[in-house]
């Protein structure tokens, strides 16, 4: 499993318009092939900050989600939103306790 962590930096001004385009694609994003797990988290301290998580079978399937037209679709809508470069991680769990 893959885990695909980003981090999002919004204009105050956008936020509203940013949780309106992550309503209407979550599902989406969601149901695309490989996709396990979709998370939104705003930070508490600094709530023009967000992060995703999402959780893919494999990269091959990430990858297939970056260069499907949906994607493209919704990134062009929301990178005009942003107030900084976004940051991205993958990752590999290594541990869970529950």
């Amino acid at each position: 499993m893959l885990v695909r962590i980003v981090k999002l930096s919004f204009k105050k001004e956008n936020i509203s318009s940013f949780e309106k385009v992550f309503e209407e694609t979550k599902t989406q994003i969601r149901e695309f092939d490989g996709c396990n797990l979709l998370e939104l988290y705003q930070d508490k301290n600094n709530p023009n900050i967000f992060f995703t998580y999402s959780y893919w079978n494999n990269e091959n399937d990430l990858e297939n989600y970056r260069n499907s037209d949906f994607f493209k679709s919704v990134w062009s809508k929301t990178k005009v939103m942003f107030d900084a470069k976004p940051e991205a991680w993958s990752v590999s769990k290594k541990a869970i306790l529950s």
